[in-house]
């Protein structure tokens, strides 16, 4: 569908589209209250026009190992199941076979869009049950954010794992519902199992108090006990994924984490900071979102302790996809300025120009 569009402007395309989106949105929270029904219809009309786009543009993107990754591997793994393929590998089961299933009824690129409507739609299901009528400002943060893109169209698995997570996390009043997604996610990628453990740890302890701190702990820890750190997670065991990308030397040229990313880490700190301007400068209380502050802090934390290692940035995910929701949920919900809606908007555009910024930087 979107062939015409020249593959090395696939991507500046879609983040200039949203610069211009963005910039839109702080406009219209300048101009109309949040409550205004005027705002109201836009945002809803311009959400579901957003997910559209955002499905079809990844979905339907043209087949290419150069500018999408891992998509040619995946590719390969489709068409060799349509031609009767046995299952290959023992590792995420789950999503081979989920694979193999569809390559009998559906062609690749279908099989594709499939994917981005797994990525996506999970993330229109978690915003809307949150926030109702103004999901669409959680919606824009999710997909804004730094990495977003990336896992859409090259870490295609990893990225649809995280959108089965917060699926089931849009289910935390069913348990069963959300054990079944949760189990979804990591049959699809293994690596959820450290977002699982961590939500599920925040129903025991739940103090985002002592989570705050013990986040800001991991960053001398880290910086003095790197190497101990990776040492000791990658003799853990509990997937030889970890292992790989903990200890791996980095190949030239790819984009990997090398020495201490403090850009990264401020990058990260975004979401922390707004935690903790929420719980401690507005005394906001809200268990929910203490539950998803503290799981984000948990795997990031140990992403920190880990920061050092090659390929450090694919743990960094585990807490960053979800970062947008932590941030924005708290302004929301509750109304902590006189121009509350302006604030919203402005808040959207410095965490999008992290991302918007990190592009040119390392283009």
């Amino acid at each position: 569908m979107f062939d015409f569009v020249p593959l090395e402007y696939y991507f500046p395309l879609y983040i200039n589209a949203f610069f211009f989106l963005v910039m839109f949105t702080l406009l219209h929270t300048r101009v109309l209250k949040m409550e205004d029904s005027k705002n109201v219809i836009f945002i809803n009309i311009a959400g579901y026009l957003l997910m559209t786009f955002v499905i079809l543009y990844m979905g339907q993107r043209p087949i290419s190992g150069k500018y999408f990754g891992d998509m040619r591997t995946y590719t390969r793994y489709f068409e060799n199941y349509m031609m009767g393929g046995e299952i290959l590998g023992s590792k995420d089961i789950f999503f081979h076979v989920f694979m193999k299933s569809l390559s009998y009824v559906v062609s690749t690129h279908t099989f594709f869009t499939i994917m981005a409507m797994i990525y996506v739609l999970p993330l229109y299901r978690i915003s809307k049950q949150l926030f109702k009528e103004y999901w669409y400002y959680a919606f824009l943060m999710f997909v804004v954010s730094f990495s977003f893109y990336t896992y859409g169209v090259n870490g295609i698995r990893n990225g649809a794992a995280t959108s089965l997570f917060l699926l089931g996390v849009s289910y935390n009043r069913n348990k069963v519902i959300m054990a079944l997604c949760f189990l979804v996610s990591v049959s699809f990628h293994k690596t959820m199992f450290l977002p699982i453990l961590a939500f599920v740890t925040t129903y025991f302890y739940n103090d985002p108090k002592v989570f705050l701190k013990g986040w800001l702990a991991c960053i001398p820890l880290s910086l003095a006990m790197g190497s101990v750190w990776v040492s000791i997670f990658s003799s853990l065991g509990f997937d030889d994924r970890l292992a790989g990308y903990l200890t791996t030397q980095a190949e030239e040229g790819t984009f990997a984490s090398t020495g201490f990313r403090w850009d990264f880490l401020f990058h990260s700190a975004f979401a922390v900071f707004a935690g903790w301007y929420a719980i401690y400068k507005k005394d906001y209380k809200d268990q929910f979102y203490y539950q998803l502050l503290n799981t984000y802090l948990i795997c990031n934390g140990f992403w920190i302790l880990v920061i050092k290692a090659n390929y450090s940035n694919r743990f960094a995910y585990l807490s960053w996809f979800m970062m947008g929701l932590v941030v924005i949920y708290p302004f929301i919900k509750q109304k902590f300025f006189k121009d509350h809606h302006f604030m919203i908007g402005k808040i959207v555009l410095v965490y999008f120009m992290f991302t918007y910024a990190m592009y040119y930087l390392y283009s």
